[in-house]
Protein backbone atom coordinates (compact mmCIF):
# COMPACT_ATOMS: atom_id res chain seq x y z
CA UNK A 1 0.00 0.00 0.00
CA UNK A 2 1.30 3.63 -0.94
CA UNK A 3 -0.30 6.73 0.25
CA UNK A 4 0.53 9.71 -1.62
CA UNK A 5 0.10 13.46 -0.45
CA UNK A 6 0.63 16.03 -3.12
CA UNK A 7 1.65 20.00 -1.82
CA UNK A 8 2.56 23.12 -3.48
CA UNK A 9 -0.52 24.35 -5.47
CA UNK A 10 -0.96 28.19 -5.49
CA UNK A 11 -2.00 30.64 -7.66
CA UNK A 12 0.60 32.12 -9.92
CA UNK A 13 0.89 34.77 -12.57
CA UNK A 14 1.22 33.08 -16.48
CA UNK A 15 5.18 33.27 -17.18
CA UNK A 16 6.29 32.16 -14.14
CA UNK A 17 6.66 28.76 -11.98
CA UNK A 18 5.89 26.68 -9.32
CA UNK A 19 7.21 23.02 -7.57
CA UNK A 20 5.01 20.57 -6.74
CA UNK A 21 5.78 17.66 -4.66
CA UNK A 22 4.11 14.19 -3.65
CA UNK A 23 4.87 12.61 -0.36
CA UNK A 24 4.98 9.00 -0.56
CA UNK A 25 4.61 6.60 2.47
CA UNK A 26 6.18 3.08 2.61
CA UNK A 27 9.14 1.51 2.31
CA UNK A 28 8.13 0.16 -1.58
CA UNK A 29 8.63 3.47 -3.10
CA UNK A 30 11.62 3.01 -4.90
CA UNK A 31 10.41 0.31 -6.64
CA UNK A 32 7.25 2.34 -8.25
CA UNK A 33 7.32 4.35 -11.29
CA UNK A 34 5.40 8.05 -10.55
CA UNK A 35 3.61 9.97 -12.73
CA UNK A 36 1.86 13.48 -12.61
CA UNK A 37 -1.84 13.88 -14.44
CA UNK A 38 -4.25 17.05 -14.34
CA UNK A 39 -7.47 18.23 -14.52
CA UNK A 40 -8.57 21.17 -15.88
CA UNK A 41 -12.18 23.10 -15.62
CA UNK A 42 -14.46 20.99 -17.10
CA UNK A 43 -11.58 18.67 -18.74
CA UNK A 44 -11.20 15.11 -17.89
CA UNK A 45 -8.06 14.14 -16.36
CA UNK A 46 -4.90 13.94 -18.44
CA UNK A 47 -1.30 12.72 -18.10
CA UNK A 48 1.28 15.06 -17.88
CA UNK A 49 4.92 13.15 -17.05
CA UNK A 50 6.04 10.02 -15.51
CA UNK A 51 9.51 8.74 -14.21
CA UNK A 52 10.52 5.44 -14.04
CA UNK A 53 11.61 3.90 -10.90
CA UNK A 54 15.03 4.59 -10.54
CA UNK A 55 14.56 8.40 -12.11
CA UNK A 56 16.53 7.38 -15.02
CA UNK A 57 13.88 7.79 -17.48
CA UNK A 58 11.37 10.21 -18.00
CA UNK A 59 8.98 10.94 -20.13
CA UNK A 60 6.17 13.94 -21.35
CA UNK A 61 2.92 15.30 -22.44
CA UNK A 62 3.98 17.32 -25.40
CA UNK A 63 1.81 19.99 -24.16
CA UNK A 64 4.34 20.51 -21.41
CA UNK A 65 7.87 19.06 -22.57
CA UNK A 66 10.52 21.98 -22.51
CA UNK A 67 8.65 23.79 -19.39
CA UNK A 68 8.11 20.86 -17.02
CA UNK A 69 10.85 18.53 -15.68
CA UNK A 70 10.17 15.30 -12.84
CA UNK A 71 12.05 14.71 -10.52
CA UNK A 72 12.49 11.86 -7.76
CA UNK A 73 13.95 11.46 -4.15
CA UNK A 74 13.87 7.89 -3.51
CA UNK A 75 15.86 8.72 -0.54
CA UNK A 76 13.15 11.31 0.33
CA UNK A 77 10.35 9.19 -1.08
CA UNK A 78 9.27 12.00 -3.01
CA UNK A 79 8.64 12.98 -6.35
CA UNK A 80 8.54 16.25 -8.03
CA UNK A 81 6.81 18.47 -11.03
CA UNK A 82 8.92 21.26 -11.46
CA UNK A 83 6.48 23.51 -13.67
CA UNK A 84 8.08 26.42 -15.79
CA UNK A 85 6.75 29.00 -17.94
CA UNK A 86 3.50 28.26 -16.75
CA UNK A 87 0.32 29.21 -19.19
CA UNK A 88 -3.51 29.80 -18.01
CA UNK A 89 -4.09 26.59 -19.42
CA UNK A 90 -2.14 24.84 -17.42
CA UNK A 91 -4.73 25.62 -14.72
CA UNK A 92 -5.75 22.40 -13.01
CA UNK A 93 -5.89 19.65 -10.11
CA UNK A 94 -2.63 17.82 -10.53
CA UNK A 95 -2.42 14.53 -8.89
CA UNK A 96 0.30 12.22 -8.73
CA UNK A 97 0.06 8.71 -9.20
CA UNK A 98 2.75 5.26 -8.47
CA UNK A 99 2.16 2.32 -10.50
CA UNK A 100 4.25 -0.59 -11.62
CA UNK A 101 4.33 0.66 -15.55
CA UNK A 102 6.81 1.98 -16.94
CA UNK A 103 6.33 5.18 -18.67
CA UNK A 104 2.46 4.74 -18.21
CA UNK A 105 0.24 7.64 -19.82
CA UNK A 106 -2.79 5.88 -19.10
CA UNK A 107 -4.83 6.32 -15.57
CA UNK A 108 -5.24 2.47 -15.15
CA UNK A 109 -1.44 2.07 -15.70
CA UNK A 110 -1.51 3.46 -11.50
CA UNK A 111 -2.87 1.64 -8.66
CA UNK A 112 -2.28 4.30 -6.27
CA UNK A 113 -3.57 8.64 -6.13
CA UNK A 114 -2.63 10.99 -4.19
CA UNK A 115 -5.84 13.84 -3.29
CA UNK A 116 -4.70 16.17 -5.82
CA UNK A 117 -3.41 20.21 -5.54
CA UNK A 118 -4.65 22.84 -6.88
CA UNK A 119 -2.63 24.91 -9.55
CA UNK A 120 -4.16 28.13 -10.88
CA UNK A 121 -2.54 30.41 -13.72
CA UNK A 122 -3.43 33.88 -13.70
CA UNK A 123 -3.17 35.88 -17.12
Amino acid sequence: QVQLVESGGGLVQAGNSLRLSCAASGRTFSTYAMGWFRQGPGKEREFVATISWSGGGTYYADSVKGRFTISRDNAKNTVYLQMNSLKPEDTAVYYCAAGRVAYGVYEDEYDYWGQGTQVTVSS
